[in-house]
């Protein structure tokens, strides 16, 4: 079996983000839950990876700390060599608006928006200006081949196209990052092929993109999978040659 493992990630100088000894822990009461407990793996540009585990295996605050919607109790997460724990809100926010695209199983898409404002919003928050957010909204939406379908409001439009909807709003700020989570929940089996083949194209385009799914087929898309149990890595292996 080829292709990148933990080892060889971190062996790599092309780490775009390296996870060191990271524990969350919760205190529910009088008792701490340990979702995570001293997880430590790199991930490198352009790796197209999957995170899976049962419910309770801690891949949902895996996913939260790494798009830096939560903190970590302990440990280490360098994004672009840049230690998140020592970030004031203000770069977390910068951070989650340009160096990663959220593609959310529910879409989260503005439902009296057209397709073209919704993919525009990420621009709109920083600062971009009105004739240079709709080009590129406009070039985006074409890349994901919804160009016919820009002013249409999401009521209009079948839930894989959609989620092609939330997933061009999660490229047009060109991030270091995809983040899918469950990114087919909500979509028929047909519709799921369709837009997991249209990951691969993104990723074959040099896009770093992480899956988190308890799908099996939908993660087989992935180069590498990660599983995750009771908060730790049960296994960190290549499933194909990249």
């Amino acid at each position: 079996m080829s292709g990148t493992n933990g080892s060889d990630a971190a062996a790599n100088n092309d780490s775009l983000i390296q996870i060191e000894d990271l524990w969350k822990t919760y205190q529910m009461g009088s008792e701490e839950i340990h979702a995570l407990r001293g997880v430590t793996f790199n991930i490198n540009r352009g790796e197209y990876l999957a995170i899976m585990g049962p419910s309770g295996s801690g891949k949902s605050t895996m996913m939260n700390l790494i798009g830096c919607l939560d903190t970590p109790s302990k440990g280490k997460y360098l994004l672009n060599t840049r230690l998140v724990s020592e970030m004031d809100d203000d770069e977390l926010a910068h951070i989650r608006n340009k160096e990663i695209g959220f593609v959310f199983q529910t879409f989260n898409l503005l439902p009296r928006a057209s397709a073209l404002h919704n993919v525009e919003l990420p621009l709109i928050y920083n600062g971009t200006p009105a004739n240079e957010r709709k080009e590129r909204a406009i070039q985006t939406l074409q890349s994901v081949e919804l160009g016919e379908r820009v002013y249409h409001r999401p009521n209009e439009l079948s839930g894989g196209q959609r989620q092609r909807v939330a997933i061009a709003r999660a490229l047009v700020n060109n991030p270091s990052i995809i983040l899918a989570d469950e990114p087919t929940g909500n979509l028929d089996s047909a519709t799921s092929r369709d837009i997991m083949t249209l990951f691969d194209a993104l990723h074959e385009k040099g896009n770093t993109i992480i899956l988190v799914t308890h799908e099996p087929d939908i993660a087989s898309h992935a180069h590498r999978v990660i599983r995750l149990l009771d908060g730790q890595i049960a296994s960190d292996e290549s499933s194909r040659v990249s």
